[in-house]
């Protein structure tokens, strides 16, 4: 299966880079094909999930559907049953540092389709990895659903950074699976953009950190256009001593977000903070932000706290901004992205152009 020109300035328009100047592998799933793998620098193995599980035998047995159990819902059981799964296995050895980000691409090309991928990814002791992945559709796709497990492993002193980039069709249905255990002094650092949301996403990655100052971070920037759904959230269970984690969400709605997983369990020593935050665009009252973080605490040591937020943009701010010369929609788009803070994540120009775009479209009502 071939890209023609739109397919590449949509996946370019999503984060990816078609060329290895700044990455160091790629890997491009579309429709039900894996179509491209290539790695550009040494210190990792990378290669089609199916592959690893014929070659190397402790993938199935330490690490394929562990962090993420096989009967955990209709879906995953459904993802389980696949003879050769789609996706990837990406290796990082032990103290290695890998410069450049590492990028994977599902991407799907023809509408109607029920894409599933299993991704599975390890952290030796050490090692240190930004990994780029960015699930989407084209602009001809109407249809479709899309299942995605990722199970994630940091051993001990490893970083893993993951930042996600989704952009979807509105008849779509996007159900993402992540879990991520932590070892000792590991750290994960977890972002997820979704700025053309499909019909339905529900997502709720889980973070388990299991060794001694192991800690997470999760930011999610949400923009929900009219007549999208998205339940997101995200579950910590801090189980080390003097573990750590942050959730911070930020939700801008035209149409229906809900944040209702956001969920610290602290079974040991621990600090923990979540931080909700949602803005609302439309007058209409079919749209809705829902937030519900939770704390639970096992342990007399753990330091938990929460706060949640819902507005909308301040007229004094709008007034503001117009006083200084901008037009009434310039001043709501600069709101919104000062808001989204999604600038912060330096994925390139042409996903820099997709966010203005959309922005954009906020500041006068075609979100």
């Amino acid at each position: 299966m071939k890209l023609d020109k739109k397919d590449r300035q949509r996946l370019s328009s999503c984060a990816v880079q078609l060329g290895k100047s700044e990455r160091s592998a790629s890997f491009l799933v579309c429709d039900h094909q894996q179509i491209h793998l290539a790695q550009y620098s040494t210190g990792f193995t990378l290669l089609p999930i199916s592959l690893a599980l014929k070659t190397i035998p402790s993938v199935r047995e330490r690490y394929y559907f562990k962090a993420v159990p096989s009967d955990y819902d209709q879906r995953v059981s459904l993802c389980s049953q696949e003879e050769n799964p789609l996706g990837f296995y990406l290796h990082i050895e032990k103290n290695q540092k890998v410069q450049l980000p590492c990028q994977v691409a599902m991407y799907m090309k023809s509408d109607g389709l029920n894409q599933h991928v299993h991704n599975v990814v390890i952290l030796e002791e050490g090692a240190e990895l930004h990994l780029i992945t960015s699930c989407l559709a084209s602009k001809e796709v109407y249809t479709g659903t899309h299942i995605a497990i990722e199970e994630q492993y940091v051993h001990k002193g490893a970083h893993l950074m993951t930042t996600m980039v989704h952009s979807w069709s509105a008849a779509q249905y996007v159900y993402p699976y992540a879990a991520t255990i932590v070892e000792e002094d590991g750290s994960l650092e977890s972002n997820y953009i979704a700025l053309e949301c499909a019909k339905q996403i529900v997502s709720n990655p889980k973070a388990y950190l299991i060794g001694k100052r192991a800690c997470a971070k999760f930011q999610t920037v949400i923009f929900a256009q009219s007549n999208a759904f998205v339940d997101t959230g995200g579950d910590v269970y801090l189980q080390g001593e003097d573990s750590s984690a942050e959730l911070a969400h930020r939700g801008v709605s035209a149409g229906s977000i809900m944040h209702q997983g956001g969920l610290l369990v602290g079974e040991a020593r621990c600090k923990a903070h979540i931080d909700c935050a949602g803005m609302i665009l439309t007058e209409e009252k079919e749209g809705y932000i829902k937030s519900v973080p939770g704390l639970i605490s096992k342990h007399p040591d753990a330091r938990m706290s929460h706060e949640a937020s819902i507005g909308k943009i301040a007229p004094d701010q709008v007034a503001y901004l117009m006083s200084k010369g901008m037009e009434e929609r310039e001043a709501i788009s600069l709101l919104v992205r000062g808001f989204l803070g999604v600038d912060s994540f330096n994925l390139g120009r042409e996903m820099d152009e997709k966010i203005s775009q959309i922005i954009e479209l906020s500041g006068h009502g075609e979100a």
